[in-house]
């Protein structure tokens, strides 16, 4: 009996090995490439149209309003931009606050502090890594704006709370939901339930144009004003429409359309999104699988998914003990030819977060649970036995 357990260890590190030898570097991340990419491209450029608003993000922009049901989607250069036109429509001015985690993309505070407001972080929830939700409303002022949720890794904030809070202090709710395409809370897309969302399809998203973005619009009533700022401040997209004679500068603004060509590579993506997120969520699902009982060894802690949110398996993350073991870690993984990477750096740590932000409360998670998390790779393509390659280096690691 001793003798099998011996061959099959043997046989076992033998196929590790030799698949090892046979791959080179797995990469974090891949951009999505589906095959229809450079034929709806190529359309682009026969049709004449390779500036904005062409066949291409005409059909983006519809596919994004039927998918969520928002009232108006808006393609745009990218989710920052998407962001910064949020924060011109909420009329954000100097002075004004606005509250969001520390724990984020750096664009999610930039648009805001490009108009001259106060940046406050709060802190998040160990679970999600999003804004707690019971720590918002004591962060408040006279001063505040708007409340800007971030759905981590494709799972949603705590909406239903956030909303109340922002109804109960009259505050607009601006979604940043760069991760949350295809994502859920209690049936509702993210992006759709704050006063606006923000979609990234940059080249890391689940869904790619290199760099792109959306802004959703729930409101009919903002959907003039968002055209208006997106052209410039100019109201040629009525004049397209034929509603008036000829159009003209009405109100600041600036060229936040992006090209065609790219609204043709991410529309190839958009028609096949059911067969992107089915096989993202296989690899996740993989991932979950294998690392299930390193987790209830105590030695990680892997993903939460909290009831009512359906997520994308935007990423597969794990947490480490502290900083030190993540560092080491990374680093095993990338000797053994797999690219693990962590993620932010709290903003209100930051030179700018000092500069043009404040940390309300106490720093009890945010700090300490970034310098925990790694994220593992995934892309649309990642192989199976790649993705069981990974899993079986982590549990290596940790049960050396």
């Amino acid at each position: 009996m001793r003798m099998i357990v011996r061959v099959l260890l043997l046989l076992t590190h033998l196929f590790i090995l030799f698949y090892k030898e046979g791959i080179h570097m797995i990469n974090f991340n891949i951009p999505p490439f589906t095959g229809k990419e450079t034929e709806y491209m190529t359309k682009a450029i026969q049709n004449h149209k390779i500036s904005g608003d062409g066949e291409f993000t005409k059909k983006c922009n519809k596919w994004i309003e039927d998918k969520t049901g928002t009232a108006k989607a808006l393609l745009t250069t990218s989710c920052t931009h998407a962001t910064e036109m949020a924060a011109l429509l909420a009329d954000i001015k100097p002075g004004d606050e606005v509250i969001m985690p520390s724990y984020t993309f750096v664009s999610t505070a930039d648009a805001f502090v490009l108009r001259g407001a106060t940046a406050v972080f709060v802190d998040i929830r160990p679970d999600t890594m999003n804004i707690d939700e019971t720590l918002i409303e004591d962060a408040i002022t006279d001063k505040t704006r708007a409340i800007v949720p971030v759905h981590y890794a494709g799972v949603s904030c705590e909406m239903d709370t956030i909303m109340d809070i922002a109804k109960r202090h009259n505050l607009l709710v601006i979604e940043d939901a760069a991760q949350g395409v295809m994502s859920s809370y209690k049936g509702k897309a993210l992006g759709t339930i704050g006063d606006y969302g923000c979609f990234s399809f940059h080249e890391t998203k689940n869904y790619s144009m290199g760099e792109g973005g959306c802004l959703l619009i729930r409101d009919e009533k903002n959907i003039e004003d968002a055209e208006i700022i997106r052209e410039k401040g100019t109201n040629r997209s009525k004049f397209f429409r034929g509603q008036i004679d000829k159009y003209t500068w009405v109100e600041a603004g600036s060229s936040y359309l992006p090209s065609d060509m790219n609204a043709a590579y991410l529309y190839a993506q958009l028609e096949v999104a059911d067969k992107i997120y089915d096989d993202r969520m296989s690899t996740w699902n993989t991932y979950y699988e294998n690392l299930t009982p390193l987790k209830e060894a105590g030695y990680i802690e892997l993903p939460v998914v909290p009831e009512g949110c359906v997520h994308n398996a935007h990423m597969f993350y794990i947490k480490a003990k502290d900083l030190e073991e993540r560092t080491a870690f990374i680093k095993y993984l990338k000797d053994n030819e797999i690219q693990a990477v962590f993620h932010y750096i709290p903003l209100h740590g930051a030179p700018a977060g000092q500069k043009f932000g404040r940390f309300h409360g106490e720093d009890v998670y945010t700090t300490k649970e970034s310098e925990r998390l790694t994220r593992l790779p995934m892309f649309y393509g990642l192989k199976e036995e790649q993705v069981r390659y990974i899993a079986s280096k982590v549990v290596e690691f940790y049960e050396r």
